[in-house]
C-alpha cells in the first residue's frame, strides 16, 4: 500500500469533528439564540420566534449536527421539514438575513471558532441565510 492509498483510505474528518463535536455545536446553537434573545439589533428575527426558544434552540443544534457532518439527528426526525420550507412563511429580506448573520458571527466568535474553519463556516452560513430571503 502506498502513502497515497493509505491517505485516501483514511476517514475524512468532518467540520463537526474539526470544531469540537457535540459540545461545540450545542454551545454554538445556545449562544446564537442567547444573542438573538438579548441583542436589540436582532429584534426583527427575534419577533419571528415563539417566546420560549428552547424547542428551536434544540432544532438548530440538531440541524447543525448533521449539516456539519455529525449525527444527522434533525434529518432522522419523522417530522423534520426542509430547512427552506420551514423559513418560507416568514418575510426574510436583507435586514433579517443580516441580523441572523450578526447573531451567528458573534456566536462563532464568542465560542472561539477561528482560522480557516471559521471562514468556511461563515461563507456557508451566509449562502444559506441568503437563500432564505424571500422579500
Amino acid at each position: 500500500m502506498t502513502d497515497a492509498t493509505a491517505a485516501s483510505d483514511a476517514p475524512a474528518i468532518t467540520p463537526y469533528e474539526l470544531i469540537g463535536g457535540e459540545p461545540m455545536v450545542r454551545r454554538l446553537a445556545d449562544r446564537f439564540y442567547e444573542i438573538m434573545d438579548t441583542d436589540p439589533a436582532a429584534a426583527r428575527i427575534r419577533a419571528m420566534h415563539a417566546a420560549d426558544l428552547t424547542p428551536i434552540r434544540q432544532l438548530l443544534f440538531e440541524f447543525l449536527s448533521g449539516w456539519l457532518g455529525g449525527p444527522p439527528i434533525y434529518f432522522q426526525r419523522s417530522e423534520h421539514r426542509c430547512i427552506m420550507s420551514a423559513h418560507r412563511p416568514y418575510a426574510i429580506g436583507e435586514a433579517e438575513r443580516d441580523e441572523w448573520m450578526m447573531c451567528m458571527r458573534r456566536a462563532m466568535d464568542e465560542c472561539g471558532l477561528k482560522g480557516e474553519m471559521r471562514a468556511v463556516m461563515d461563507r456557508a452560513f451566509l449562502r444559506m441565510a441568503d437563500h432564505f430571503r424571500n422579500g
